[in-house]
């Protein structure tokens, strides 16, 4: 189910290229398309869908009330719903592209609730249809906020997560104290990302000037340059500082579950 006052479309879609498409396949092309984007990026992606979603599992069973938090076109949600089909969801946004993909790709899909939202404003949480989630989950997403909005971020999800439920943030989380290992894994990570480049992926820049290209897409595409920018990181602080940060939200447990070189998924019980 879409909001219907977040502006997210839930009717024609448009095909990868910029030709138009009707109907959930050229959705379907345009949700391909972000996920083999964001890989080129991250060709871990799936590992750490995988456990998050075990945890979820293990954590709150395979029936659970998920709040997406910057939802983006709906990947986590989607994964979730392959899973654990009863599971429902909230996915919140601003960016009115990738919502518009959402919107369209869950088009008729009663467990999906879209909601658009700026997580900077205060009283975000008021737009949404439960007080309580069992689970809320991310994943790079929030790297954009720097620490001390994104403390007071943590402490507005430890409100929205009911007693026994979990927050999970799947994200480039760094280590200070580590410069060498640090730099080694950023050079071999553009290497690796040069080499994929080279067999055709698609970065960033090159997917959203598709997406300005599309019909469907180029007015969202405009606005959501409007709303951002460019894209910008924040400071991502280590694991440890998101565990930590997150206990004195009012979690009772918090670590990471998975890491890579670079990203970590830290797990916060309520």
């Amino acid at each position: 189910m879409v909001d219907t006052g977040t502006g997210v479309g839930t009717g024609a879609g448009s095909a990868v290229g910029g030709a138009p498409a009707v109907g959930r396949a050229g959705w379907r092309a345009w949700q391909d398309s972000w996920d083999r984007q964001q890989e080129w990026y991250m060709p871990d992606r799936e590992e750490r869908f995988r456990v998050m979603l075990d945890m979820v599992e293990a954590l709150v069973g395979r029936e659970p009330r998920v709040l997406d938090l910057a939802c983006g076109t709906g990947s986590i949600s989607d994964r979730l719903f392959q899973r654990f089909p009863a599971a429902t969801s909230t996915g919140v946004d601003l960016d009115p592209a990738l919502l518009a993909i959402a919107g369209g790709y869950f088009a008729g899909d009663t467990r999906l609730t879209l909601v658009r939202a700026d997580l900077k404003d205060p009283d975000w949480t008021a737009k949404l249809p439960y007080d309580s989630y069992d689970a809320v989950l991310t994943a790079t997403a929030l790297h954009w906020l720097h620490s001390e909005p994104l403390a007071v971020l943590y402490g507005q999800i430890a409100g929205l997560v009911r007693p026994g439920g979990v927050f999970m943030n799947a994200d480039r989380m760094k280590d200070a104290s580590t410069p060498r290992i640090n730099e080694a894994e950023r050079a071999h990570r553009h290497r690796e990302m040069d080499r994929a480049k080279e067999a055709g992926a698609l970065d960033w820049a090159e997917w959203w000037n598709l997406a300005a290209e599309d019909p469907v897409l180029a007015g969202p595409t405009a606005e959501r340059f409007v709303i951002y920018g460019e894209h910008a990181d924040g400071d991502t602080p280590s694991a440890e500082w998101h565990a930590r940060t997150l206990m004195d939200a009012g979690f009772g447990e918090a670590r990471a579950v998975w890491s890579s070189p670079s990203d970590s998924l830290v797990l916060a019980l309520k």
